[in-house]
């Protein structure tokens, strides 16, 4: 089985006759990006544009300014999308409602070389930096993926983050069409949703999701149905919440720690473990200060955005990303563990420090927090904070909202934080 969908399984055979169809009516450009909201079409669009030898474009966002550096990347690209309305400023294909007849079949061949995908992160400066995916290094990173999770063949992965995203891509796409996993198609958000749609998915079946969205599950309070595997990732998960995870889904939650630029590198069962384990054949090597990884599954030698304490049986331990690192007045901590404690609160569903573009009086770094507390005042959560803070790290300003900024995979883009800030007239 490669998919489901609608609760419907969908065999191989479907599926590589709706690839070839679509790929059939796409236009000449060679461009692709594929908004597909159902994650089966993503997926069938991902195939299809590979077997017409297009390329599947996979940036960070769709805003007006992201798709006018990607028309300047690929001036022929044009977007596959299933919604009824698009407001995207690029040529459309719609995804076909009919399902294409599926005549004799066989799995077609790809070069390992084939590049299938760019993917891009946001760059220093705005402009949306692509990095190249090839089909033989995609393959032996999720083949090495599914090893070390123990996945049994056709576990049905249903996932809360996007297939467009680099986890999601990995994690809940290219596991069933490489290493003999089965997608969902829809992507549940409420925990109600979630948890109805797994009960109704055959054992066995895993759970991909992020630590925002495991917090909101279980602080729902639902009788959760039982799952076999538990993945997550995009941001640090700590100890507690993953043993939490794991009593309530009777299964191992895996963390898995990578990038938009390498793809999975190391993973670890938080609940029992503070070490990552990295994929074989990867290297990693402190090299200027900076630890750089390379070889494996990699397309090229990439510096790692975070802080890691190599250890000598090739294991590491991560000690925060280098751009949370902050120092105010001689005194170090990290926007993470800052978060951490914050989230520690009685009382507080969601929260996090960030450091404001603005700097405060005479220049000193500051750190401000945004936190969803809706039974808490303001000195409540001080309060809370000097309990367990350098008072240098007390944010200011503190902000409390009805919720948080998140977009499709968790994360907090410091834009949408700076406008919290604005539109509150904090300084």
């Amino acid at each position: 089985m490669l998919a489901y969908r609608d609760g419907h399984p969908i065999r191989a055979a479907q599926f590589l006759a709706a690839a070839a169809g679509l790929a059939a009516t796409l236009p000449a450009g060679r461009h692709v990006i594929n908004v597909c909201a159902d994650r089966y079409r993503f997926a069938v669009g991902l195939a299809a544009a590979v077997l017409a030898g297009k390329v599947s474009l996979l940036p960070p966002s769709h805003t007006p300014q992201v798709v006018r550096h990607l028309r300047q990347f690929a001036p022929d690209v044009f977007y596959l999308t299933d919604a009824a309305d698009c407001a995207i400023d690029l040529p459309q294909v719609r995804f076909p409602d009919t399902p294409a007849p599926v005549p004799p079949w066989r799995v077609p061949h790809l070069a390992d070389e084939t590049l299938i995908a760019y993917v891009f992160t946001s760059g220093s400066t705005g402009v949306p930096v692509p990095h190249p995916k090839t089909w033989g290094r995609l393959v032996a990173c999720v083949r090495e993926s599914a090893r070390r999770l123990g996945l049994a063949p056709g576990t049905a992965l249903l996932a809360t983050v996007p297939a467009q995203h680099m986890y999601g891509f990995e994690s809940s796409v290219l596991l069933a069409l490489a290493a003999g996993a089965a997608l969902v198609a829809e992507r549940p958000f409420y925990p109600a949703d979630i948890a109805q749609t797994l009960a109704a998915l055959p054992r066995p079946r895993a759970l991909i999701s992020t630590p925002i969205h495991l917090r909101a599950i279980l602080a729902a309070g639902l009788a959760l149905p039982p799952a076999d595997l538990i993945l997550s990732a995009t941001a640090p998960l700590d100890a507690p919440l993953a043993r939490e995870a794991e009593a309530h889904f009777a299964a191992p939650l895996i963390e898995i720690y990578g990038s938009t630029e390498t793809g999975q590198l190391a993973t670890r069962r938080t609940a029992r473990e503070q070490v990552w384990h990295p994929w074989p054949g990867v290297g990693l090597t402190l090299e200027a200060d900076r630890i750089w990884a390379r070889d494996g599954h990699l397309e090229a030698p990439t510096p790692l955005g975070d802080a890691i304490e190599l250890l000598e049986d090739g294991t590491f331990r991560l000690q925060g990303r280098l751009a949370d690192l902050v120092n105010i007045a001689g005194k170090r901590s990290s926007l993470g563990y800052l978060t951490h404690q914050l989230l520690a609160i009685e009382g507080v569903r969601d929260g996090a420090f960030f450091l404001p573009e603005r700097s405060g009086a005479g220049g000193i770094s500051r750190v401000a927090a945004v936190v969803v507390a809706p039974g808490l005042t303001e000195a409540d959560l001080l309060a809370g904070l000097r309990e367990r803070l350098d008072p240098v790290f007390l944010p200011r300003p503190l902000l409390k909202v009805e919720r948080l900024p998140r977009n499709s995979t968790g994360k907090l883009p410091q834009e949408a934080l700076a406008a919290l800030l604005d539109a509150a007239g904090r300084p």
